[in-house]
């Protein structure tokens, strides 16, 4: 009788399927241009405001109010960075979220408990630091959620700035840990930073969302018809009380991001490609470019490392996230009995986890709501989440050139298409045609060599004839 046979373990980090392969692809392509972005808008706001003929000009824009006044929307151009371009980026976000649960890794809870448990560690650790040093330093405890967020678009902008190729399973981790991060970035906005709730206002949003929702599952066509109906619905929810964001991802998420037999792409993926440009290369840009702008000295960073709460906001970035990821990554995989991929170590999980450490377009929002009636701690705690980004792109970037060697051997691997069938090697392994086209490909490649051979062995002959007529000649009688 033929023994049972042992199911073979889940490999944690293994290669991606070819249709999420793709997606991770495109997604992460956009956000490492948007990232770019992102780090130059930093770059020039801090050189903006520290420059001292610049300063008053940098503080004039930021603070120049204009919108109707009467629909309570008369806003600086800092706030309406803050709640009108990020609802676009929490719109995104939302059909992220959306696409992960019906068709990505998360629509198998096997598969979503390693990422989601990383998520919520690496969201809870860095809570912890951060309320554990300000606390015992007699610091408030008001910023505990600050160092929670990964900034993706950040993390893949230092990514292309150092020349790392991580391997497409530990670049999507580390996106789907995004997504997830910001799910629960939004939940802690609308729930903990949320005071006096208008009723009437919240209504008229939730009814705005119900049209949406009603017009997108009749089948309504339009950019005329949601584009309007979505800036009432971000309007209302603004006058609300709740955070403006709330609005855009509440519209992601209703969007249709399952296939039909007849699709190429679902409502939502094509959304989706539409707007993520839009997002990552305007709208989160132009937020950092006012919200990054904090005057830097060297007094100012000595009161980094100082101050119980901005000390809290950099190890909750470095050590928080790092600890919280890696242990949480670590104990899903021992519990589940799931190993991880032949090609992967745990010192590549671990950089990864430092690389989440990268905290800046969600920290930089939750540390202006933490502190907002406090503009001199507003202003220390985004120093305090720069700082911290800076020293976790540090360690990471020591850590990921250790391993690039291997990650290119990798990524190499991942991409090799010999057969120029458009799709990488690794996932037709099954494919009779593909061997049979491999077979195609070494045949023509042996009768060329087996050409090349005759040839050159005629070549040689032709000389040894050569050689071997002038030898007799030189020997003949004289």
């Amino acid at each position: 009788m033929t023994a049972p046979r042992t199911p073979s373990p889940r490999k944690a980090f293994g290669r991606l399927s070819l249709p999420e392969r793709s997606y991770v692809a495109d997604a992460l392509r956009t956000e490492t241009v948007g990232g770019v972005l992102l780090l130059l808008a930093a770059v020039a706001a801090l050189i903006w405001a520290n420059i001292p003929d610049l300063h008053d000009s940098y503080e004039s824009v930021s603070h120049f109010h204009f919108g109707p006044e009467a629909l309570g929307l008369n806003l600086s151009v800092a706030h309406w960075a803050a709640d009108g371009l990020l609802a676009v980026f929490f719109f995104v976000a939302g059909i992220e979220l959306k696409r992960e649960l019906v068709a990505g890794d998360l629509r198998d809870p096997k598969a979503a408990a390693l990422p989601v448990v990383a998520a919520l560690c690496g969201m809870a650790v860095p809570a912890l630091v951060y309320t554990l040093t300000s606390g015992v330093g007699g610091g408030s405890l008001a910023g505990w959620a600050v160092p929670t967020a990964t900034d993706i678009a950040f993390a893949l902008a230092v990514l292309a700035v150092i020349g790392t190729s991580l391997p497409s399973a530990l670049r999507a981790f580390l996106l789907t840990l995004a997504v997830v991060d910001d799910l629960f970035a939004i939940l802690i906005i609308a729930v903990f930073f949320t005071d006096d709730l208008n009723f009437a206002a919240l209504g008229g949003a939730v009814a705005g969302l119900a049209v949406f929702w009603l017009l997108l599952r009749k089948g309504v066509r339009g950019w005329y018809v949601y584009v309007p109906l979505a800036l009432v619905v971000w309007a209302l929810m603004y006058n609300s009380g709740i955070h403006a964001t709330i609005a855009g991802v509440a519209m992601g998420l209703m969007l249709r991001c399952h296939r039909h037999e007849d699709e190429e792409h679902s409502p939502g993926e094509h959304i989706e490609h539409l707007v993520r440009p839009l997002s990552a290369g305007l709208a989160v840009p132009l937020f950092a470019l006012f919200s990054a702008g904090v005057a830097i000295s060297g007094g100012a960073l000595a009161d980094v490392f100082t101050q119980p709460e901005t000390l809290g906001v950099v190890l909750g970035l470095v050590v928080g996230k790092t600890l919280g990821i890696f242990g949480g990554t670590w104990l899903t995989a021992r519990f589940t009995r799931a190993s991880l991929s032949d090609d992967l170590a745990w010192a590549d999980v671990f950089a990864v986890a430092t690389l989440a450490g990268i905290g800046f377009t969600v920290s930089l929002l939750i540390g202006e709501l933490a502190f907002e009636d406090d503009a001199t701690m507003t202003d220390s705690v985004k120093a305090a989440v720069l700082a911290g980004s800076l020293i976790a792109t540090a360690v990471a970037t020591v850590l990921l050139k250790i391993r690039n060697a291997k990650y290119r051997r990798l990524t190499e691997e991942e991409e090799r298409d010999e057969d120029l069938s458009g799709i990488p090697d690794v996932y037709e392994q099954d494919d009779p045609a593909y061997h049979l086209r491999m077979a195609e490909i070494h045949e023509r490649k042996a009768a060329e060599h087996r050409r090349l051979a005759r040839e050159k062995a005629a070549e040689r002959d032709a000389l040894a004839e050569v050689t071997g007529g002038a030898g007799e000649e030189h020997n003949g009688p004289a």
